[in-house]
């Protein structure tokens, strides 16, 4: 990432430490709708058991404790706000609350026989989602020992009358393996869902603000458009009064000199201004417009005299095209060099070439290329290095996905490989050039 953002960005540039370990991710109405939920479910349950099937079971202390979970959330809901977000520390009491009552009502009903045993899974997984791995490997160890007690201490499971249903206990065993394997599955799927849309999160919100920077430079013109505006009246007044002073005064005279030339200084800035006012309504043509060598030579300049030497090769041809001048392709493509320029043994290489309906830049380098399993996940954020060796490994990562993301949001596609014949990695960018020919936006 260019330096002048990263100073930018202080916050964004210990992101990826802050993914997992960011606290108060979990809004405490969360969990309070959860236990509601579960509470009706748990009623209900019960009301099926004991009116529908007319089984036989405990039903006063499986009220209770059905109960004790309604007045916990009432407790919170009345003594906490609800619109705040939780520490982990009360997220993992809450949660833990929630496995113990569950552990209770199922000590009544049966134990790990009873089919109700795979909602253990939904307070790990809900942890798993947005806490921290400490809260969820607490929460994993707790719910596995009070199912291990529950595999071997329990009420019977509530049957039909006359009849007992038992399991055998390696029938029991399989069942509790299958549930800690079914709890740490879901558990890492979610983690690494809640992961990735997390990274994501914040390398979107890092490239939001890498364009709010180049916008801000953009908008210059129409800053000074508006500072022309504003300091005409001024610049006016003075020249008035500077041309009645010089009127008033000998011509021969010190002051009168002074006089004058105040009066054509201030009608030189008030052209000035002018031609500013002009560029902030009209553009400029110098900047708005850019040959594709004027491009590559922009974007190159800032790495001339590193290590890496930058070979630049542009398609012979009597037409000269003139592309329209984008901060985001600026910025992309200036990514891009980089990259290679810290990967280069010793030659980058850019070609710049056009046809009839498309613009190319590509991007090589001499250097080892991109290992296997980088190259699969290269444009995601956060895939900082080629190889684990590389003296240029570490950082956010997010400059190919930066890139990448700018250069798609002009119209460009962005491929990128190995190179076959020589030792090395390409970056191919190609836009439309109905798109990207100044000529044709005019």
């Amino acid at each position: 990432m260019r330096p002048d953002i990263a100073e930018d960005l202080p916050e964004l540039s210990q992101r990826r430490g802050l993914a997992r370990i960011t606290l108060g991710r979990l809004r405490r109405s969360t969990l309070v709708n959860l236990r509601w939920g579960a509470v009706a479910g748990q009623a209900l349950a019960v009301l099926i058991v004991v009116l529908g099937l007319n089984f036989s079971m405990p039903v006063i202390p499986a009220a209770l404790i059905i109960a004790a979970s309604a007045l916990v959330n009432l407790a919170v809901a009345i003594l906490f706000p609800l619109d705040r977000r939780v520490s982990d520390g009360e997220a993992l009491a809450q949660l833990g609350f929630d496995v113990v009552q569950l552990a209770a009502l199922l000590w009544l009903t049966g134990g790990i026989t009873n089919p109700f045993v795979l909602l253990f899974i939904a307070p790990v997984v809900t942890s798993a989602a947005t806490l921290r791995l400490t809260v969820v490997a607490s929460l994993m160890s707790l719910t596995a020992l009070l199912s291990l007690f529950l595999m071997e201490y329990s009420q019977p499971l509530p049957w039909f009358s006359g009849e007992e249903f038992a399991l055998p206990n390696m029938y029991k065993y399989g069942l509790w393996i299958a549930l800690m394997i079914g709890m740490g599955f879901t558990s890492l799927y979610a983690w690494r869902a809640s992961s990735e849309s997390q990274r994501m999160s914040n390398a979107l919100a890092a490239t939001e603000a890498v364009l709010a920077h180049e916008q801000k430079l953009s908008a210059l013109g129409g800053l000074a458009a508006a500072a022309a505006h504003e300091l005409g009246t001024p610049l006016a007044t003075i020249q008035v009064t500077a041309k009645e002073m010089a009127n008033e005064l000998p011509e021969d005279s010190l002051l009168g000199e002074d006089a004058r030339l105040v009066v054509q200084q201030a009608k030189r800035c008030r052209d000035i201004l002018q031609q500013l006012a002009r560029r902030g309504d009209e553009g400029d043509a110098i900047h708005d417009v850019v040959t594709l060598d004027g491009l590559i030579a922009e974007v190159i300049e800032p790495f001339i005299g590193f290590d890496a030497h930058i070979d630049v090769q542009l398609m012979e041809s009597d037409e000269t095209i003139s592309l329209r001048r984008s901060p985001e392709i600026i910025y992309g493509l200036t990514n891009l060099v980089e990259n290679a320029v810290d990967f280069a043994r010793s030659t980058v290489t850019i070609r710049g070439r056009w046809d009839n309906e498309f613009v190319h830049i590509d991007v090589l380098d001499d250097g080892k290329g991109f290992e296997p399993d980088v190259r699969s996940r290269l444009g995601e954020p956060y895939v900082t290095s080629r190889g684990e060796n590389h003296n240029a490994q570490g950082g956010l990562g997010l400059g190919f996905f930066i890139a990448k993301t700018l250069i798609e949001r002009t119209g460009g596609t962005v491929n990128f490989g190995n190179r076959r014949r020589n030792p090395g990695a390409y970056v191919r960018l190609r836009w439309p050039r109905a798109s990207f020919e100044a000529t044709r936006m005019l």
